[in-house]
């Protein structure tokens, strides 16, 4: 049964590593688009009505205030976007009502935890032909965090199975946030002694930063390969 007595560890991390699509890394291309700033605004306010981490800024989302988000900093973004977009039926540790930012405490394991739901979405489609390049965000985080790492993996929240995992994940994450608790520590059930962290809060994540660019392919099987693009 999900539990919110957990205890606390305090970290200072400056380097977690979270891992994003390159489709969703793409400097402005408005402004190519457009002669003056008027015009910018205007095509700016056609995207904003599509565009969900854009509404979450201006008038927020049915889970989520816009005064939770963070403003004027690099990797705005990335970090608001993270908390606007949510998942059908959510992740480990977050509904479809409010997102979180994912993360792992090295680049091996953020390989892992993705290239594990990437070829869990090639086996819906029974097709093990794909390449997908990530680009790696880095961030810093400092605090106490419930950690989990010691609870063992027949723990319901922590099993690999999703169906098993997210129902009760998600249950412990409400009553953490309730609580006002920043996260979670937690090991991956995808790279044995990986370590990922969950933050509930936009402003947790600090000096994001750009890393390395990986890219992993699928030749025929759910054998992946990894390497730096």
């Amino acid at each position: 049964m999900a539990t919110s007595n957990l205890p606390l560890t305090q970290i200072s991390k400056p380097d977690t590593v979270r891992l994003i699509p390159t489709a969703y890394y793409k400097p402005p291309i408005l402004g190519a688009l457009v002669d003056d700033a008027q015009e910018l605004e205007i095509l700016a306010g056609i995207e904003g009505l599509t565009n969900q981490r854009l509404k979450a800024q201006t008038s927020g989302l049915p889970g989520l205030d816009p005064r939770e988000l963070v403003y004027g900093i690099w990797g705005t973004t990335y970090i608001n976007a993270a908390f606007a977009y949510t998942r059908t039926g959510g992740n480990r540790f977050n509904d479809e009502m409010h997102g979180a930012w994912y993360c792992a405490f090295d680049g091996s394991t953020a390989l892992a935890e993705v290239a594990y739901h990437r070829t869990r979405e090639l086996s819906y489609i029974d097709s093990y032909k794909d390449e997908a390049v990530y680009h790696a965000l880095l961030a810093g985080f400092i605090g106490e965090f419930h950690d989990a790492r010691k609870l063992g993996s027949n723990t319901d929240y922590l099993d690999p199975d999703p169906k098993i995992a997210y129902g009760p994940g998600q249950a412990l994450a409400h009553k953490l946030r309730a609580q006002g608790a920043r996260g979670i520590i937690y090991p991956s059930a995808r790279k044995k002694s990986g370590t990922c962290l969950v933050a509930f809060h936009p402003h947790l994540v600090q000096n994001v930063r750009t890393g390395l660019r990986w890219k992993i392919s699928w030749d025929g099987s759910p054998d992946y390969v990894v390497s730096i693009d």
